[in-house]
């Protein structure tokens, strides 16, 4: 019997960073997919799960800074494959890396990484993921123990098994990007990845010499004392997942912690920044 869903359409002006805020106020949600589209984003939703009330938390609803418009639809089946093909885009980065889903054409890139995002994160952070990839391809992982936080679709845990970092943990707290991403580090024949469904409570007693972390300014400072204290000395930590106005609160809690800034990536706003333990 297939699942029978809500889909909601939100129209989103200005598209950028609406949509993103969207997006991540609905993952605190029981939404479970979400596609963006020209206007903005399209959620889903179990009928199951649904209330009349199911947006009543939603901030950016009632924001002057932001115009959100919405229908909503009941829908007996989604072929989501065939939402993602319509609206999932490749990421190219520098030439050097190309994400891409299955039905995009291969390319001579040197990291030519497949993703079948399904119902999971993978699409809306293009800019933060872009970002993350270039600290990525800047940083020497060779055989460095790595988290990836947060991981999503697990882009990034499989960037940086390609660049040779082993063994490498992936996190997430949502069980579609659990899933999601041992099937997208099986598909790209990935030895070195465990995929585990939870938070940062995970992180009791490991050590790593790379983290990164992708997902959002409140999470982050939440979590920062134990990213610290999983960090190897010297090691390295990635951070993306916020704007450039978050960059005073996420920096004062870094340094406060004796971890030294070393590089900014920003793109529309949003950045990516390194530091080393």
């Amino acid at each position: 019997m297939q699942n029978v869903y809500i889909g909601y359409h939100f129209k989103v002006e200005p598209k950028d960073p609406g949509t993103e805020i969207l997006l991540a106020e609905l993952g605190e949600t029981p939404f479970e997919s979400f596609i963006e589209t020209e206007e903005g984003l399209s959620a889903y939703i179990q009928k199951e799960f649904w209330t009349e009330n199911v947006l009543e938390d939603i901030y950016i609803l009632s924001s002057p800074e932001f115009k959100i418009e919405y229908t909503f639809e009941e829908i007996d089946q989604v072929n989501w494959n065939e939402e993602w093909e319509k609206n999932f885009e490749p990421i190219e980065v520098d030439d050097t890396c190309y994400v891409r889903a299955p039905f995009h054409e291969k390319t001579n890139a040197k990291y030519d990484i497949v993703i079948e995002p399904k119902m999971s994160f993978g699409t809306g952070h293009h800019e933060t993921t872009f970002m993350m990839i270039q600290h990525l391809l800047e940083t020497d992982v060779e055989n460095k123990k790595t988290l990836d936080m947060g991981c999503g679709t697990a882009i990034l845990a499989i960037l940086a098994e390609m660049r040779g970092a082993k063994p490498i943990d992936a996190i997430d707290i949502d069980n579609w990007c659990y899933l999601n991403s041992i099937e997208n580090a099986e598909r790209n024949n990935c030895e070195h990845i465990t995929v585990y469904e939870g938070d940062a409570a995970l992180l009791g007693g490991k050590k790593y010499d790379l983290i990164i972390a992708n997902i959002n300014r409140n999470i982050l400072l939440d979590d920062m004392q134990q990213y610290k204290d999983s960090l190897n000395d010297g090691g390295t930590l990635l951070l993306s997942g916020f704007y450039e106005e978050d960059i005073p609160f996420i920096d004062a809690s870094c340094k406060e912690k004796g971890m030294k800034f070393i590089k900014k990536f920003s793109r529309n706003n949003w950045v990516a920044l390194k530091y080393v333990n």
